[in-house]
Formats: structure tokens, C-alpha cells, sequence
């Protein structure tokens, strides 16, 4: 299993995973949540949502299979998504919008949709296009912890950074993720041009 291990793959992994999770661009939503008076449990928070990112990360592969889509496929329409996500964060717009019944701040909006939401999902099956598993989960679990410690320390990193520095790095991210869904979608739309020629 170990032989599998990049330094490389699970660095790229892992800013891929940063920027889509986006923590740090999320803490002014986290202290307006907190603001309100909703309570956010960073514990629960960041166990619930590396138990789904994790288990999408394997049952998602099944459901896949189930519907006759192969990972190139999903890669090409995660490339889109990623691809938005990024506008949303560029140019300060609000494409995936949050309207779910359910009020409880650490469910939602805290772990769904800010942190394993649509976005993450569809990246993390997108990385396996590129990556082994092994890089991709290591790199999770690190951005997890990252998640709790900010979940944790909330006030302190916005002190530290200020809004304008939380504001630059949503702005750097949102280009981050932009060139990352080009090489998403170059990459894994070649695959399946040859896919095409080859059964023709």
C-alpha cells in the first residue's frame, strides 16, 4: 500500500483539497453563524465531515459503476464544478446557493455544503484520475485537522489575518482552483477523445 506513496502527488492533493474546502475563506460565515447565536461544535463538525468525504471517496466509485460512469467522465464534469467554485470565489458571486431546511449551524451550513459539499466530492473522485488513494487520503486527513484547529482557534486566525487577508487569500485560491480545473479537464477530456477513437 505504501509503495504507492508520492510526497509529490499528496502535496498536490492536498492544495487542491485546501482550496476547494477553504476553510479560511469561510471563517467570516463561521463568525456570523456565531454572531447569531448557533453554535458550531468544531469536534463534530470535522469528524462528520471527513466521514463523508472519506466514504464518498470509495462508495462514490461504486455509484459511479452503478450508473456507467467511468472516472475520466466525472474528472471532465468536476472540471466544471471546480471550475465555478473558482468564479464564486474570484469574482465574489454566488452560484451554489445554500436554501436547505435543516437550521442546526454544524450540520448545515458548517459541514454541508461549506466543507463536504458538492465541490469536495466531485474533487475528490476527480483526483483519482491523477492520484493514488493513499496520497489523496493522507492529504485529507491533513486538511481535517488544518479544518479543526481553524474551527478551534476562529477569532484568533481572523485577528491574524484580518478581512483583507482572508479576502486576498480566497482571491489566490479562487486562480489556484481555476488552472487546476483546466489541467482537470485537459487531462481527462484527452482520455476519453481516445476512448472515443478507439471504439470507432
Amino acid at each position: 500500500m505504501f509503495a504507492t506513496f508520492n510526497f509529490q502527488e499528496l502535496v498536490s492533493a492536498f492544495i487542491v483539497l485546501f482550496a476547494v474546502i477553504d476553510i479560511i475563506g469561510s471563517i467570516p460565515i463561521i463568525l456570523d453563524l456565531k454572531q447569531k447565536g448557533r453554535r458550531v461544535d468544531a469536534v463534530k463538525a470535522t469528524l462528520i465531515s471527513f466521514s463523508l468525504m472519506f466514504g464518498f471517496f470509495y462508495a462514490g466509485d461504486m455509484v459511479l459503476k452503478l450508473f456507467q460512469v467511468d472516472i475520466a467522465s466525472f474528472a471532465v464534469a468536476g472540471a466544471f464544478v471546480i471550475f465555478l467554485l473558482a468564479l464564486e470565489m474570484i469574482l465574489d458571486v454566488e452560484i451554489f446557493k445554500n436554501q436547505g431546511p435543516i437550521k442546526e449551524a454544524t450540520l448545515v451550513p458548517l459541514v454541508f455544503p461549506l466543507l463536504a459539499g458538492a465541490g469536495s466530492f466531485t474533487t475528490l473522485l476527480s483526483l483519482r484520475a491523477e492520484y493514488a488513494p493513499l496520497n489523496i487520503i493522507i492529504a485529507l486527513v491533513l486538511n481535517m485537522i488544518w479544518v479543526y484547529v481553524v474551527l478551534t482557534l476562529t477569532d484568533k486566525v481572523e485577528r491574524l489575518l484580518g478581512k483583507g487577508g482572508i479576502y486576498m487569500i480566497r482571491k489566490f485560491f479562487g486562480i489556484i482552483l481555476l488552472a487546476i480545473s483546466a489541467r482537470l479537464f485537459m487531462a481527462n477530456i484527452s482520455i476519453l477523445i481516445n476512448q472515443f477513437q478507439g471504439n470507432c
